[in-house]
């Protein structure tokens, strides 16, 4: 059996979240609210002010709660797995599931992710439901629409896509012509895609600053849908950024290894069911083990 974690990204926070959890680990708690500079027990648990939506609220307080799924996880007498991924923000559990820094490292990268992220504003996404990917791209390519990008390869059936608001509502006909439905995500940017890239330049000169440690336990990559090296531990981070979360092949790279058991750690199973959908849809994994 091949044991594998994975963790969930920004979309999955919920009111409550890590309501059982808080208790168990104070210390956690009590670095996170320095590190932050307000309570993240009562952001999670109750969102007085309404904060969690907002990005640069929202991925510290889904780090930490995946963390503290993950240290109890452990607690509760699960073995350490043997390969770690996740979904955007969750990437970030993954690589201190991996030890590639302590927590309060990740929660200071990821307070700094979400603040640049947040302060973007323009642009929306739109997950297309019912077409592979292959399909969608040959929609996209057939409308003539070039401002477009793939920001999520879901699942066989589900393709998210980034850009101007507008084209993403031009193209919805052409979808629907072709069979599938588009559903407008709830945001105002356009993560995953070119109108990230000022982000991701100055999220890597912030990285300058990170010493990253080895890893202990294998890390997929969302930007390059294989095991992470230790040398390119920042590039991948800043890659991230503006270029598509290949899940896809993640799963199916996963998929390869002898007899794979996936446990989710976090809020919700939006992870679980994407899964689900690509162990149903086989395709055969075309990108070469490096090790």
């Amino acid at each position: 059996m091949t044991g594998i974690a994975v963790f969930p990204g920004q979309g999955s926070q919920t009111v409550g979240m890590g309501k059982d959890l808080f208790d168990r680990f104070p210390d956690i708690c009590a670095t996170a609210d320095r590190v932050l500079g307000y309570p993240i027990r009562e952001l999670c648990l109750g969102d007085p002010e309404r904060k969690l939506g907002r990005t640069e609220f929202t991925q510290p307080a889904l780090f930490t709660v995946n963390a503290l799924h993950y240290m109890a996880h452990l607690a509760d007498g699960a073995s350490v797995p043997d390969f770690v991924a996740g979904h955007s923000l969750g990437e970030y559990n993954a690589l201190l599931a991996a030890e590639a820094f302590d927590f309060e490292t990740g929660l200071r990268l990821v307070q700094k992710r979400g603040a640049l992220m947040g302060a973007i504003s323009g642009g929306g996404m739109a997950a297309v439901l019912g077409a592979d990917a292959g399909r969608v791209r040959a929609v996209i390519q057939e409308a003539g629409i070039s401002t477009v990008d793939v920001a999520n390869f879901n699942a066989i059936s589900q393709t998210v896509l980034s850009g101007p608001s507008d084209d993403l509502e031009r193209l919805r006909p052409s979808f629907e012509s072709a069979g599938a439905n588009v559903v407008p995500l709830n945001v105002r940017t356009a993560f995953h895609s070119r109108y990230m890239r000022s982000v991701a330049r100055d999220f890597a000169a912030f990285l300058d600053t990170i010493r990253f440690m080895p890893l202990v336990v294998p890390v997929i990559s969302n930007f390059t849908a294989l095991p992470y090296r230790d040398d390119e531990i920042a590039n991948n981070l800043v890659k991230q950024i503006d270029h598509s979360v290949r899940w896809v092949e993640s799963v199916q790279y996963l998929l390869d290894e002898p007899d794979p058991v996936f446990v989710e750690l976090g809020p919700g199973t939006v992870l679980t069911r994407l899964i689900k959908d690509i162990r149903q849809h086989p395709t055969p994994v075309n990108i070469a083990r490096r090790y």
